[in-house]
């Protein structure tokens, strides 16, 4: 069960950054412009919170989201030139490791405002206090 569900989780993160290349292809001009239309169609569809079937449909809902984006992605993955999509995974994966270190940075910044705020929030408490 365990190796299924790790065999799923790499299989979600493969889509997210395959995404990640499209939404890049489309900006590129090399990429024809049916290419750009189905692409721009697939990146708005996986990351719009409307579906097709709504998800709080039991089983269906999420049937969407499990075979229609996937098999989305891979149409648009044919229609875009090889040479783009070589391109951009590159640029995707040196992306990937920037937005990592940035990740970790606006999360260390958050806490500290956090921290403030309930500092401040503790002085203001102690100050009505006396």
């Amino acid at each position: 069960m365990k190796k299924r569900i790790g065999q799923l989780k790499n299989f979600a993160k493969k889509m997210k950054q395959e995404l990640f290349v499209i939404y890049l292809s489309y900006k590129d001009d090399r990429t024809p412009w049916y290419a750009k239309a189905f692409a721009i169609c697939v990146v708005a569809y996986a990351f719009s919170p409307i579906d097709l079937i709504p998800d709080f449909i039991p089983v269906l809902g999420y049937l969407d989201d499990l075979i229609l984006v996937p098999l989305g992605i891979s149409l648009a993955l044919k229609l875009i030139p090889p040479q783009v999509i070589k391109e951009k995974r590159q640029i995707a994966g040196e992306l990937k490791k920037v937005s990592k270190r940035k990740n970790w940075f606006i999360g260390i910044l958050f806490i500290f405002i956090w921290i403030l705020v309930a500092v401040w929030v503790g002085n203001m408490v102690i100050a009505i206090l006396n």
